[in-house]
């Protein structure tokens, strides 16, 4: 029988992506082969279950084209990235942001909305600024919203 665990992979975006440690601890505990992608070379545990994947390019999203092109039905991808939380959503995986927040078909909709009226109104002038400050409280949301997703799958190939 295969290890469930090992089913799964976790897809970090990595660049600017304040819950490494997190996504690292909770991976160890379930044993879950984790992807840290990013345009440039991050330092990592090392540890057979960890692997950094550097891409290289011309294009911006290149490292979002990565982990969308290879993401499945029993994987989770942590991005802060809404355009590629839908591509990752698009494919079966769960999806949530470094703040513990868990994208949905029913939720992504309203997500890219919202992202794209914000770029308009910075573009206008009539915000300015952007997210804010990361605190504790939503290292705590991650951490369970991440274990949360993994039971979730995990009691899926159960059943």
């Amino acid at each position: 029988m295969v290890n469930e665990p090992s089913r799964i992979q976790i897809y970090a975006d990595a660049d600017a992506c304040p819950v490494k440690d997190e996504i690292f601890r909770v991976a160890k505990r379930y044993g879950i082969k984790t992807f840290v992608v990013s345009n440039s070379s991050l330092r990592i545990p090392r540890d057979p279950l960890f692997e950094m994947v550097v891409v290289r390019g011309g294009q911006l999203d290149v490292a979002d084209d990565w982990i969308a092109e290879r993401i499945g039905t029993l994987d989770i991808a942590v991005t802060q990235d809404i355009p590629l939380a839908a591509r990752c959503l698009a494919s079966g995986a769960r999806v949530l942001d470094p703040r513990g927040k868990v994208f949905s078909e029913d939720s992504i909709g309203d997500a890219l909305a919202t992202r794209e009226l914000m770029a308009q109104l910075r573009d206008m002038g009539t915000i300015s600024g952007g997210p804010a400050p990361f605190e504790p409280r939503d290292r705590s949301r991650f951490l369970q919203s991440l274990d949360t997703l993994i039971q979730g799958i995990l009691k899926t190939l159960r059943n």
